[in-house]
């Protein structure tokens, strides 16, 4: 008797650390995200969207864009959230642009930085702006696959499991302490669009992993 190949399920994960219910009390001020988005926007809409259904004690001041045709703006539109559109095109340096997105931030009194798909290389500038205080979401298990096109290395590499993580942003690319991350089975017949989908799915249930940890955090360190 032949055994069952064992199945996989392709939307199988594993979640660190585990996400369970947030025990945030809604009396505490909610955590002021500042969010930085390149493109579609989807994180950013998901984190509006569980705000908008009281499932995040946070609120979202302000949505920096870079890019003149991101959808972002348009989510951000849909949510009543003001977005800005800082086009890196416009500035001379990275610094030039971060210091504008500084200025703005602090305008808005944004406490944390959220970067939600922003494909720009963060500078100094930002980061002493708002020290450990800048999250970052990267399509892959870091330190494995750092960079752009973190999908497309972990298909050349065929490993068999891949993932996502949020962290806290460093000068290095994709560096700095993991706060959450979540691993995705590669399935044999995955292309970078259908790996990439999986992956994204997994993004968005750590991204706000991530947040609630913070905001719980915060909330203990206000008491």
């Amino acid at each position: 008797m032949t055994a069952n190949p064992v199945s996989v399920n392709s939307n199988a994960c594993l979640i660190s650390p585990e996400i369970g219910k947030s025990s945030i009390a809604p009396a505490h001020p909610p955590l002021k995200l500042g969010v930085l988005a390149s493109g579609s926007g989807s994180n950013f809409e998901v984190i509006a969207q569980a705000i908008q259904n009281q499932q995040l004690n946070a609120k979202i001041p302000v949505l920096i864009y870079n890019n003149p045709e991101a959808k972002a703006a348009a989510r951000a539109e849909k949510y009543g959230i003001p977005s800005i559109l800082l086009n890196h095109r416009d500035c001379k340096s990275r610094e030039e642009l971060d210091t504008k997105i500084v200025k703005t931030f602090q305008e808005y009194d944004v406490e944390w930085v959220v970067m939600a798909g922003w494909m720009r290389i963060v500078t100094k500038v930002l980061f002493a702006a708002f020290p450990d205080r800048v999250i970052n979401i990267h399509p892959s298990l870091l330190p494995s696959f750092p960079g752009i096109r973190a999908v497309e290395q972990a298909l050349a590499a065929k490993v068999k499991i891949t993932g996502c993580t949020v962290h806290i942003a460093r000068l290095e690319v994709d560096s700095g302490p993991i706060l959450m991350q979540a691993a995705v089975p590669v399935l044999p017949d995955d292309t970078a669009e259908t790996l990439h989908a999986r992956i994204q799915v997994q993004e968005h249930k750590i991204m706000l992993g991530a947040i609630a940890l913070i905001a719980e955090s915060n909330q203990k360190y206000c008491d």
